[in-house]
């Protein structure tokens, strides 16, 4: 009569099978009839309901996580994630991959986000980095002669929180001497197949995954990590409606692209002015929505009718594949890229709309062929899109060095799964000369290049075996096998 919730007892007696069995719990068919109690420890009332489906909001579970690891729902998938380490640790054992830890306290080194600093006690006005990533140290292994290395290795980068971000955070780091681009996507293809057989019991098949090119991914989807669970694809619809009706929106526009929705032109005007205030959102930073619908006796009825004449308007139907009842929306632009990544989150919302998001569904693919240089507007310089360490395509090689900084193609490969960017990796540099040039078209100076980077340069100097690899974000991974809608 005296025992409440969470308490922590002791007991001995007698186990006795229930004359009235509950199939809902794993011990319905037992029960203990007790002769002893003793108890260990009281519990005050918990703040939300140690179950499954608690009542616990996020904030609330966060500041009692020691309380909402008792519940199944978390356990179980920290037992699945410690599964899923043990895997990894299995399968890059069996190809002769040697796991190797790196320091924790390094130089600060650009990696594309902020740098979280520890001050020197030895050396005051100093400090250490933690690391973004083991990025230079893996290399330096390579160097070393280590010629597969892993390591599943916390790493620290000060940015913006999401769901799927956190400023600390687990990564499978890999690196590998002697190969191509090839070579390592087809090592952690297989691994990302055994992975998701061995913890989810998925089977992703024999084919090998879709290979699609960074510049055709943006055109596509506007995204280098696309949703491939459905279509929903880009039309790029300048040739139709730039200067032939006399609308100076779409006149005036770089880039004029649209999506096909379907069955959705019973949308009311209500729920298309949901969709405007959706892409004029500070968010996504639109200017305006244009819309077209097929209706189900084929005549189309657009937002722009009195700017088109029926023929333009059929030509839209054509080139938009729409049958009767689809809905075109239509999004345009002074700047193609960015134009395009707002078309794809409206394309993401009306995925989500329309179920076709399904989490019990995985689509993987490899981005590749990334560009090496990304202009910064706010700096106005120049930027690695992946890190300044990732080798340049023979093909693009020879524009670099005759000075070219725009549309140089680099080796690098994301594997995305379901819309997330799950790992990513490339070919490094292994000439220091060119090494050093892609540091001065960064415009970092002979001595901060010197400064910052002048060991990694000279361990080059020494026979650098041309060197490759990846890392995979271990939660982010588990996140999407999971279903789950935050790390």
């Amino acid at each position: 009569n005296k025992l409440g919730r969470e308490y922590v007892i002791q007991i001995e007696g007698f186990v006795s099978e229930r004359f009235s069995k509950n199939d809902k719990m794993p011990t319905g068919d037992i029960e203990i009839l007790v002769d002893t109690l003793n108890v260990l420890n009281e519990s005050l009332t918990p703040p939300f309901t140690i179950e499954d489906n608690t009542d616990g909001g996020d904030d609330l579970r966060m500041k009692y996580r020691y309380l909402d690891i008792r519940r199944d729902a978390v356990r179980s998938n920290l037992e699945l994630r410690h599964k899923m380490t043990l895997e990894i640790r299995r399968y890059l054992d069996s190809l002769g991959f040697l796991e190797v830890e790196t320091p924790a306290l390094i130089g600060s080194t650009p990696e594309g986000a902020r740098d979280f600093i520890v001050p020197s006690r030895m050396n005051p006005g100093q400090f250490y980095a933690l690391p973004q990533s083991p990025q230079t140290l893996k290399q330096l292994l390579m160097v070393g002669g280590v010629d597969r290395y892993f390591q599943i290795v916390k790493c620290f980068r000060d940015e913006d929180l999401r769901a799927d971000r956190q400023p600390e955070f687990t990564q499978i780091d890999c690196e590998m001497s002697f190969v191509e681009q090839d070579d390592i996507i087809n090592t952690f293809e297989g691994m990302a197949k055994y992975l998701f057989k061995t913890v989810r019991g998925v089977e992703l098949g024999e084919e090998p995954f879709l290979r699609l090119p960074w510049i055709e991914a943006m055109k596509r989807f506007g995204s280098d990590k696309p949703d491939m669970r459905f279509g929903m694809e880009f039309v790029e619809l300048m040739d139709i409606l730039k200067g032939s009706g006399g609308f100076s929106v779409f006149d005036e526009a770089e880039y004029i692209g649209g999506i096909c929705v379907p069955g959705c032109s019973d949308y009311t005007r209500k729920q298309l002015d949901e969709l405007t205030n959706f892409v004029k959102s500070p968010q996504i930073g639109a200017k305006g929505l244009v819309y077209a619908k097929i209706n189900e006796d084929g005549t189309i009825k657009s937002s722009v009718d009195k700017f088109y004449s029926a023929d333009v308007l059929k030509k839209l139907q054509d080139a938009m594949r729409a049958n009767p009842k689809d809905l075109i929306l239509i999004l345009s632009g002074s700047n193609a890229m960015k134009t395009r990544k707002q078309l794809c989150e409206l394309r993401l919302l009306m995925g989500e709309r329309l179920g076709l998001r399904d989490h019990n569904k995985f689509a993987l693919l490899w981005v590749v062929d990334f560009p090496m240089f990304d202009y910064d507007e706010e700096e106005q310089r120049y930027k690695a899109e992946h890190h300044p360490f990732t080798s340049i395509k023979a093909e693009d090689l020879d524009k670099f060095l005759a000075g070219q900084t725009e549309d140089i193609r680099t080796n690098t490969y994301d594997l995305v799964l379901n819309g997330s960017e799950i790992g990513g990796g490339s070919i490094r540099i292994f000439n220091p000369q060119i090494q050093s040039m892609v540091f001065d078209r960064l415009g970092l100076s002979q001595e901060e290049a010197k400064a910052k980077f002048g060991f990694f340069i000279d361990a080059f100097k020494y026979g650098a075996p041309p060197h490759g690899g990846l890392a995979f974000g271990i939660d982010r991974w588990l996140m999407v096998m999971l279903k789950e809608e935050s790390i």
